[in-house]
C-alpha cells in the first residue's frame, strides 16, 4: 500500500516492543487514551509510529516516557525488543516505593 517502510502500526510497535503482552491490550489502551504519541493523544491504534516518534504511557504503577529507535520485523526476544527504543524517565533508586501504590495502608 502507500506506507511508509520506516513506519508500522502504534499498537503493533507497542506489542512488538514488548510494553503489552498483547497487540489487543495495546489496542485497548491506545483506545482509551491512555497512550500519547509526541505529546498528543492517541486514540487509534492504527496511528503510525516512526523512529524519533515520543511515547508516554501508564504500565502497571509507573508511567512510561520512551523514545522509538527503530521499527522490528517481528516481536522477538527482550534483547531485541529493548533495541526498539530508549527509556528516557529517570531510573528509580532501589527500594523505592511505586508511584502510587493503591488502596489502604497497611496498619
Amino acid at each position: 500500500m502507500g506506507e511508509d517502510a520506516a513506519s508500522t502500526r502504534l499498537d503493533k510497535w507497542l506489542w512488538q516492543a514488548r510494553f503489552f503482552k498483547s497487540r489487543g491490550l495495546a489496542a485497548d489502551a491506545i483506545a482509551r487514551g491512555t497512550v500519547r504519541l509526541n505529546a498528543t493523544r492517541v486514540t487509534k491504534p492504527a496511528q503510525l509510529v516512526r523512529p524519533g516518534d515520543g511515547l508516554s504511557f501508564v504500565q502497571g504503577s509507573r508511567v512510561r516516557v520512551i523514545r522509538v529507535l527503530g521499527i522490528g520485523a517481528r516481536r522477538g526476544p527482550a534483547t531485541e525488543a529493548r533495541q526498539l527504543y530508549r527509556d528516557l524517565e529517570e531510573p528509580q533508586p532501589d527500594g523505592a516505593p511505586p508511584l502510587d501504590p493503591g488502596g489502604q495502608p497497611v496498619k
